[in-house]
């Protein structure tokens, strides 16, 4: 009798378990139902929780993938993650300090190409002062190439092909520095740009093809990330979902993606997978050395400004009481990590100009986790 009572009990202790996750996975289905119900203008709704501590592995969608003709959208369609691939370069340049090939105090001097280098130096930058540091966290007084002339020359020409080096051109044409190092915080994509140019320099590689080796895209089963035009789609990814911005009557699909490819932003991926990445970066899945790894969390101070909340790739965030650490994206994409709740969630939102839903969404979320 012992040995049918033991199976049967320990049946019974898993039941609660599932029943768990059952429930709490229907109640993440109906708040982006609710949500959506309620905000149909915003297209399409994705996201994904990646709990395993909790059993929880979940992604959910409701809306459509495309507005002509209106097709279903399913859970496990990318879409273009945009500025959240900035904590992608940002894990890969602290995987290569892990692996003794970098220093974030090392000047970036002689980490660019000998172009990209005198091409600062003519714009006025000091590169023996501006070190990988301050690319990671914006305090560089880099210029942002994404200006608003730049997206009124988007908006004219939605198929021109841009490469890296006219973006950096364009940077310097708009004016000298923001400041010295450390001496502002301002956002700019252009630091970007240089942390792939430096990704290349040392690995002599494409720095899409070094991401996926250093942050180990096939042995983590981030099976549905690539930089598309750079990559081939990985096989039996489904298509992109159509991500739109009604103020500029802008179709994601419609605009050539080398406005947006080569660092600041440029990675597709399902919610699954964005979630999946942050959650296994934050637990050490991808670097090993706790110290090298809370590097990430770095704040520059800042001389003649107020202090930013943004560290290396990442910010910090607020929700219910919880903090978190994530990075959003232009086209209405997020993913954060609570590390109390040692829990991931990515969402998308497809009308960029429905954004602010991502709040709602993480909130309620996050309300039903922390109960």
């Amino acid at each position: 009798m012992k040995k049918i009572f033991k199976p049967i009990l320990l049946g019974f202790l898993f039941l609660p378990s599932l029943v768990y996750t059952q429930s709490i996975e229907t109640k993440f289905q109906a708040i982006i139902d609710s949500v959506y119900a309620s905000n149909q203008t915003s297209i399409g709704i994705m996201v994904s929780v990646e709990s395993p501590e909790r059993n929880i592995s979940w992604s959910g969608a409701i809306g459509y993938s495309n507005l002509t003709p209106k097709t279903k959208l399913e859970p496990d369609q990318p879409a273009l993650i945009a500025s959240n691939t900035k904590t992608y370069v940002s894990a890969t340049i602290l995987k290569l300090v892990e692996n003794g090939k970098l220093s974030i105090n090392q000047p970036i001097k002689d980490l660019l190409t000998a172009r990209t280098s005198h091409l600062f130096i003519q714009g006025g930058y000091n590169v023996d002062a501006i070190q990988v540091k301050h690319l990671l966290s914006h305090t560089s007084g880099i210029v942002d190439y994404a200006n608003q002339a730049y997206m009124d020359f988007i908006n004219a020409n939605k198929t021109y092909r841009w490469t890296r080096d006219e973006q950096l051109e364009w940077a310097i044409n708009i004016g000298p520095p923001l400041g010295k190092p450390e001496t502002v915080f301002s956002y700019s994509d252009t630091n970007y740009l240089l942390l792939t140019e430096i990704i290349e320099n040392i690995t002599k590689q494409s720095f899409y093809t070094a991401m996926r080796a250093l942050l180990q895209y096939e042995s983590l089963g981030f099976n549905n990330t690539w930089f598309p035009t750079l990559e081939d789609q990985p096989e039996g990814t489904k298509p992109l979902a159509h991500q739109y911005w009604q103020e500029y009557n802008w179709n994601s699909t419609k605009l050539d993606n080398s406005v947006d490819l080569f660092g600041g932003g440029g990675i597709a991926c399902t919610t699954h997978d964005l979630a999946s990445f942050a959650y296994k970066l934050f637990n050490n899945s991808i670097i090993k050395d706790t110290s090298v790894l809370n590097l990430i969390y770095t704040k520059i101070p800042i001389k003649n400004s107020e202090p930013s909340h943004y560290y290396f790739g990442l910010s910090a965030y607020t929700y219910n009481g919880l903090h978190a650490y994530g990075h959003g994206g232009f086209w209405g994409t997020r993913v954060l990590y609570f590390p109390k709740l040692k829990t991931s969630i990515a969402v998308y939102v497809l009308e960029r100009d429905k954004r602010g839903l991502i709040n709602e969404i993480i909130e309620d979320m996050i309300g039903l986790l922390n109960n």
